[in-house]
């Protein structure tokens, strides 16, 4: 049976610059400044991307003295992409069929 897509959360994914951060994150933890840099985004800038992305669940936090990391929760992603998987087979199994016109 075909699940439905998370459509909030691919919302959440598909601003590019939340999609960059989504991707850095995949590669290692990172602290906000870390993230401007490698953005070359504006602190308060990234920092209502942040929110937006702890919101959605896609990311968590965790304070190290002054400084906040960052990082992905891969069960998060791990099921919109299963969800995507299932909407790839599903369109795989269907492609012939054809309604036809009235």
């Amino acid at each position: 049976m075909l699940m439905s897509v998370d459509a909030d959360l691919m919302r959440v994914l598909a601003d590019p610059l939340r999609l960059r951060i989504v991707s850095l994150l995949a590669e290692e933890t990172l602290c906000t400044t870390h993230l401007i840099e490698e953005t070359g985004a504006k602190q308060t800038n990234l920092s209502n991307h942040m929110k937006v992305l702890r919101e959605a669940g896609v990311v968590e936090t965790e304070p190290c003295g002054r400084f906040t990391y960052y990082r992905l929760r891969a069960d998060v992603i791990g099921r919109l992409a299963g969800q995507l998987a299932d909407l790839a087979e599903s369109a795989r199994d269907t492609a012939e069929n054809k309604r036809a016109c009235p």
